[in-house]
């Protein structure tokens, strides 16, 4: 794993080495990555990222290697053999399948940049 903060005598370096780099939160509480941050953990698009907390409350950042989850891997499996053994299964969604979905869903707008309400903080 890449980390963004390292023990103090590496970090105390980097400090003196490289700018600060800042980044501002939107009202979702979302923000770009910087960067300098995204080389110095080799971030493509897609990719993930953990924050650590340590006791003294120094947060970390580091970027999350493909660390799959067996449950999720073992049930794709299944389904992957499922569709190889028996392909006859596979039917297209029906128009009342279809349109059922769309009235329920269709008419519901989703502005990513409106603010979060109280309940959702």
């Amino acid at each position: 794993m890449h980390y963004l903060a390292m023990e103090s005598d590496r970090v105390a370096h980097e400090m003196t080495t490289r700018p600060d780099e800042i980044s501002k939160l939107t009202d979702r509480y979302q923000t770009t990555v910087p960067s300098g941050v995204r080389k110095q953990l080799h971030l493509r698009k897609g990719d993930q990222i953990r924050y650590r907390t340590d006791t003294t409350g120094r947060v970390y950042i580091e970027a999350v290697s493909d660390e799959a989850d067996p449950a999720l891997g073992a049930f794709l499996d299944l389904l992957e053999r499922d569709l190889i053994a028996h392909p006859e299964r596979l039917t297209p969604l029906s128009t009342n399948v279809l349109t059922r979905l769309d009235a329920l869903v269709g008419d519901i707008d989703v502005d990513l940049d409106a603010p979060l309400s109280p309940d959702d903080e």
